[in-house]
């Protein structure tokens, strides 16, 4: 048994590099959580695979790990079958945007009320740092000798088009911003996505904090209506850029939230569901019988 005790592996603390910006949005997160008066047994959180989706290791609430790119799925399960509790999605952008864009489209056109946050770092960053479907175009690594030529994701395009009516951008570097965020997204009844930048200071040496720093701007400082779908179009177009940019040049990226609407949800339209959680009904009631008779 002494020898097994020495074995034991402790996940206390998070075992992300120095100076990642996962360590922010950990902290966003959690501030969010006690921010919205939310007891631990009233959250689950939801992962998938990558250096993000360790985050509900160290978080005091449910949790589950699950496939790579296929959190979304399992938490539209829990979702459905608890709708009284708060469901928060993690993942990176390798996670959401290129395995499980699918599962993305769909949540978002289902309107399902949950909250995702991604980890965007621009790269793979588990994995020593592949270029991701939002890698900038003419980036290059050891594992990708060759600049790529594929033109990024734009999240926030993506989500609008889909039927999210939460859409939002936050930075790592700003975390009370990022709490703020998050807030919002999980009071707001419906799908939320939250695009996190969040740097890789291991293998992304071009997008750190500085870079971030010199572009970021926030949306309500210019007087932004989230409302207005066609201007949050055009704001979430202006980044990332699918054209390299000519000399000089410099990229303008807006935070905040960019676009928010108001309708009914996946579970709205589930007569089971609308009135109480599933947990919470009673089986004794149910009676199946007649389904039998019409499958015979």
């Amino acid at each position: 048994m002494s020898e097994l005790k020495d074995l034991e592996i402790t996940y206390d603390k998070p075992n992300w590099c120095p100076g990642c910006g996962d360590w922010a949005i950990w902290v966003s997160l959690k501030n969010a959580i006690v921010a919205l008066n939310l007891n631990p047994w009233e959250v689950v959180l939801v992962s998938g695979i990558g250096c993000s989706s360790k985050l509900p290791y160290w978080v005091k609430t449910y949790g589950f790990n699950g496939l790579h790119g296929r959190p979304m799925p399992v938490a539209e399960g829990i979702k459905l079958a608890n709708s009284g509790l708060t469901v928060i999605v993690i993942g990176g952008d390798g996670d959401q945007y290129g395995e499980g864009t699918n599962h993305l489209i769909h949540a978002a056109r289902r309107n399902i009320d949950l909250t995702l946050i991604v980890h965007n770092n621009q790269i793979y960053g588990l994995t020593t740092g592949q270029y991701s479907p939002t890698t900038d175009i003419g980036e290059k690594n050891k594992a990708t000798p060759t600049p790529t030529v594929e033109a990024p994701v734009n999240p926030l395009s993506l989500a609008i088009s889909a039927g999210a009516t939460f859409v939002a951008r936050g930075f790592a570097g700003d975390h009370k911003r990022e709490t703020d965020l998050i807030v919002e997204g999980v009071k707001h009844k419906g799908f939320s996505i939250i695009d996190s930048m969040q740097p890789c200071v291991t293998f992304n040496h071009k997008n750190t904090y500085t870079w971030f720093y010199e572009r970021v701007y926030k949306v309500e400082e210019k007087g932004h209506n989230p409302k207005d779908k066609a201007k949050a179009f055009a704001l979430a177009e202006q980044w990332p850029l699918r054209l390299p940019l000519k000399e000089g040049e410099k990229e303008s990226i807006p935070t905040g939230i960019i676009y928010k609407e108001e309708r009914l949800t996946w579970g709205d339209g589930i007569l089971q569901i609308a009135q109480a959680p599933l947990v919470k009904q009673s089986v004794e009631e149910i009676d199946i019988n007649p389904i039998l008779e019409e499958l015979k």
